[in-house]
C-alpha cells in the first residue's frame, strides 16, 4: 500500500487543530525532525505569534516565517512556513477555550480551500475539540462532517469514511461514534455497500490497488453462527457481499472478528470493514497505538489526520510524541504522488 513520493507536488496544508491541545507542538516536533524522517514540505495554517509563543515555553528552535502558498517550498525545511491566520488565537496550553474557535474553524476552512485551488496537495488536521467548537456554535457533528460540508458545493455532500491506517492494517469501521445498542438499528446492507464502494474505489485512486481484496467482520460473535447468535449477519452483512461482488469487487466474509486481525489473517485482505467502532479501532490501535492515521476517503480531496485527540491533560508539558503526525504526513505525500501518477 506504499506510493512514490513525487518531486513537484505543491506542499501539504496543515491545520492548527486546537490551539490548547498538542496539535501545535507536534507540529512544532513534527517540523524539528524533518530532515531525520524525510518529512515532505507542509505549512501550518496557524496564528504565528501562538506557535512562536509555544516554541519559546517549550524550549523548541524553530525558525517561523509567514508566507504564502507560492513560497512554502521557498522556505521549507530550513523554517516552518506559516499561511498566518487572520484570527488572533490566545491560547494556554490545556486550557481550552471556546474564543479560540474561529481560527480553529478558519484553518481548516482555509486548508481545504488551498486543496481546491491547487496550492497545496492534501489536507492534514490536527487534533481538535468538538465540545469546544460546541460551545461556540458548531452546527456540524465533527471534524469529518465539517470536511464533508465544505467540499459539497452547496449540495449534498459526500459520504465521508472513516479509514485507520497503518502499514499492517488498513480497517474501516461502517458505524462510527454511536452508542452500541443502536448498532444493529443503524446497520443496513445499503450502508455497508455504500461503504464498502468507496473504500474500493479509494484504495484504487489512493493507494494504487487494482483490485483490492475487501473482508468484511460479522456482527456478532462468530458471524452469527449461522443465526445461532443473532440474524444480522445472514440478513444485512451477507447481502452486501453479494451486492458488492456483483459489482465487481472482492469482497469477503462475513468472518469472525476475532479471528480476522493476526497477521496470517491480514495477509489474505487489502483492507478490513468492520460493523462498529470498537471492532474496527482496537486491532490497530493495539498493532500501531502510536503510529495510525486516520484517512477520510470519499472527499474530493486528500485527507489524514494523527489518530488521537487533543490531549490537553499534557499539552504544554514536552512529552507529547509526534509519531502519529509524521505518519499521517507521510501517507498525505505519498497519496498525493499516486493521485498524480494516475492523473492522465
Amino acid at each position: 500500500m506504499r506510493a512514490q513520493a513525487a518531486t513537484h507536488l505543491p506542499p501539504l496544508a496543515l491545520t492548527q487543530g486546537d490551539p490548547a491541545g498538542i496539535g501545535p507542538e507536534l507540529t512544532l516536533l513534527a517540523w524539528q525532525r524533518r530532515k531525520e524522517l524525510e518529512l515532505p514540505g507542509f505549512a501550518c495554517i496557524a496564528d504565528i505569534d501562538q506557535l512562536a509563543r509555544l516554541a519559546r515555553r517549550l524550549s523548541l528552535e524553530v525558525p517561523l516565517i509567514a508566507c504564502g502558498w507560492d513560497e512554502v517550498h521557498h522556505h521549507f525545511p530550513d523554517a516552518l512556513p506559516i499561511v498566518p491566520l487572520e484570527e488572533a488565537v490566545a491560547a494556554e496550553p490545556g486550557r481550552p477555550d471556546p474564543a479560540t474557535a474561529p481560527g480553529t474553524i478558519a484553518s481548516i476552512t482555509r486548508a481545504v480551500a488551498a486543496v481546491g485551488q491547487g496550492q497545496a496537495s492534501a489536507v492534514v488536521t490536527n487534533p481538535i475539540a468538538k465540545s469546544v467548537l460546541y460551545a461556540a456554535g458548531f452546527s456540524h457533528p465533527g471534524h469529518t462532517e465539517f470536511l464533508a460540508h465544505l467540499s459539497g458545493d452547496g449540495g449534498t455532500p459526500p459520504l465521508p469514511v472513516m479509514m485507520l491506517w497503518c502499514a499492517e492494517l488498513a480497517v474501516v469501521p461502517v458505524t462510527i461514534h454511536v452508542p452500541l445498542r443502536t448498532v444493529p438499528d443503524l446497520l443496513t446492507t445499503e450502508l455497508i455497500v455504500a461503504t464498502g464502494k468507496i473504500v474500493a474505489e479509494g484504495l484504487t485512486r489512493s493507494f494504487g490497488i487494482r483490485a483490492p481484496r475487501i473482508a468484511l467482520s460479522g456482527l456478532n460473535p462468530h458471524a452469527g453462527e449461522n443465526g445461532a447468535l443473532g440474524s444480522e449477519d445472514a440478513a444485512i452483512v451477507q447481502p452486501a457481499i453479494a451486492a458488492l461482488r456483483a459489482l465487481g469487487i472482492d469482497a469477503r466474509g462475513p468472518y469472525p472478528a476475532d479471528t480476522m486481525f493476526h497477521a496470517r489473517a491480514r495477509a489474505g485482505y487489502d483492507a478490513a470493514l468492520a460493523m462498529y467502532h470498537d471492532q474496527a479501532l482496537i486491532p490497530i490501535k493495539t498493532i500501531a497505538f502510536d503510529e495510525g492515521v486516520n484517512v477520510t476517503l470519499g472527499l474530493p480531496f486528500i485527507r489524514t489526520s494523527p489518530d488521537h485527540g487533543t490531549a490537553f491533560d499534557i499539552a504544554g508539558k514536552g512529552i507529547a510524541r509526534p509519531d502519529s503526525l509524521v505518519a499521517a504526513l507521510k501517507l498525505a505525500a505519498r497519496m498525493a504522488a499516486q493521485h498524480q501518477q494516475a492523473s492522465p
